[in-house]
């Protein structure tokens, strides 16, 4: 599982050949969530909500590059960093 970005702790992380709806995944101290791309909810898990917060404005700032990896992913080819929230 490629990690795609870090920051503030939280590790972002997808999956090649995975199920769909397009999500990535989302680990702090021990919490893990899966967020759907599209719409920016968790779909599965949870985080604590200060870093929740950070996941789904950063989900919302790259929506792009994270579709354009999910598109990657599918075909397992190699995903691409994208920046962090600064």
């Amino acid at each position: 599982m490629p990690e795609i970005s870090l920051f503030y702790g939280i590790r972002i992380t997808m999956y090649y050949d995975d199920h769909n709806p397009p999500h990535f995944h989302a680990e702090y101290a021990g919490h893990k969530a899966l967020i759907d791309v599209l719409s920016g909810c968790v779909y599965r898990g949870s985080l604590p909500g200060r870093q929740l917060k950070l996941v789904l404005a950063w989900n919302e700032l790259h929506r792009d590059e994270l579709m354009q990896n999910w598109e990657l992913a599918k075909t397992q080819r190699d995903l691409n960093k994208i920046p962090p929230l600064n």
